[in-house]
């Protein structure tokens, strides 16, 4: 299925691009598509966590993907 994906603050500079498409053929469930994410841009193992959104609405566990959706990769912000 091909995804839409949205990058913002660090997820945008392991990437090196603020969207991206990719042909996903995993399981639909979020938690495997965030290992296939990790796999694929290693850095990303570095954060602490990252949540995901889709179509606009916070990721739940277990919530599945489906062709087409947006997904966003927000990772944690801090401010002072």
């Amino acid at each position: 299925m091909k995804l839409q994906i949205l990058l913002f603050g660090i997820t945008r500079d392991i990437v090196g691009q603020q969207k991206i498409e990719l042909d996903y053929t995993g399981p639909s469930d979020i938690e495997s598509f965030k290992e296939m994410l990790q796999h694929k841009y290693p850095e990303m193992n570095q954060l602490s966590h990252f949540k995901i959104a889709i179509n606009q609405e916070f990721a739940q566990e277990g919530q599945s993907i489906n062709e087409g959706d947006e997904i966003a990769l927000i990772p944690p912000v801090s401010g002072g």
